[in-house]
């Protein structure tokens, strides 16, 4: 049996996140400890205490989301469990690569910090949308967006899995596709509330700005093999996994397709590394034949460690 251990992105964080494992763990403690010393800036305690209009800022939001996931990862591979592969979602795959030992976890954090930062100022406010899509097969919502393109940019950002969709873009060709899809059978199409429109060609100059700290950063081949959220290929150099960071700023996450991919390669066992379970029922949305398991808390790692034994 193979496990994947898998890395949430944007959208999982909560306040409280790690404050539990942190107090427990002396491991979890050390990695927030070396987060707040690397951004000279108490990251931990908008983690374990907010406010919450603090950790939702999108350049906290991802180191914030790196660290407890790391945090969780370390205590987790110490009570002995070993992943056969690694993939994240999004801003995930940066916590993928830390625990795969490509990226050294104090420059992945210095990384996300202004990865969310330029994502945050690629688009001004109010200009860009994003919107879920559920229940309408990913063909008719890409046909609904090239509709929709001729009123701005507009374009499918996750494909998460064969019933959820997200898009991303303009907000007035966004709005224009949701109300295409609600007319053409989508269960729900709802405007998402995020602070920019990820993952779409808006976000060229992010990836522009990104790039050469990219080019600096240190990487060394994964010693656990990781699936690309690009284009669900499996990553073993530190050239690869250096270009994936930069071409995922504004190409979709290809979620479903990075699932069955590891699935093909023999991967029957899911752990959720990180806050909240929105990959693990990605995970049963997409294969309910898998064993899925999420770790973000003591609790939750008794109970994992009870099931593998």
């Amino acid at each position: 049996m193979k496990t994947a251990f898998i890395f949430p992105g944007q959208g999982s964080q909560k306040v409280g996140m790690g404050k539990a494992l942190a107090d427990r763990f002396p491991r979890a403690r050390t990695v927030f400890e070396e987060a707040d010393q690397v951004l000279g800036a108490r990251l931990s305690s908008a983690c374990f205490e907010g406010p919450e209009e603090e950790l939702m800022l999108t350049a906290n939001t991802q180191p914030a989301i790196l660290a407890t996931s790391i945090a969780v990862c370390a205590v987790a591979e110490s009570a002995g469990l070993k992943a056969d592969f690694v993939a994240g979602h999004s801003l995930g795959e940066y916590s993928a690569l830390v625990a795969a030992g490509s990226l050294a976890f104090g420059q992945a954090v210095e990384l996300v910090r202004q990865r969310g930062r330029f994502m945050q100022e690629a688009v001004p406010q109010g200009v860009g949308a994003m919107a879920a899509i559920m229940g309408c097969d990913s063909d008719i919502v890409e046909a609904a967006c090239k509709e929709a393109s001729e009123r701005g940019v507009c374009s499918t950002a996750n494909l998460n899995s064969a019933n959820q969709t997200v898009i991303a873009g303009h907000r007035s060709a966004v709005e224009y596709a949701v109300e295409l899809l609600k007319k053409r059978g989508a269960r729900k199409a709802i405007m998402l509330a995020v602070s920019a429109p990820f993952h779409c060609e808006l976000m060229k100059p992010a990836a522009e700005r990104l790039e050469p700290l990219l080019q600096r950063a240190v990487f060394n081949d994964p010693a656990v093999p990781l699936v690309s959220g690009i284009d669900a290929e499996v990553i073993t150099s530190a050239a690869q996994a250096r270009s994936c960071l930069v071409q995922q700023v504004t190409l979709p996450v290809r979620w479903k397709d990075s699932v069955l991919r590891l699935i093909q390669e023999g991967v029957t066992r899911f752990v959720e590394m990180g806050p909240g379970k929105v990959l693990s029922g990605l995970v049963r949305q997409i294969d309910r034949n898998c064993e899925i398991l999420n770790i973000d808390g003591p609790e939750t790692l008794e109970q994992a460690l009870a099931v593998l034994g």
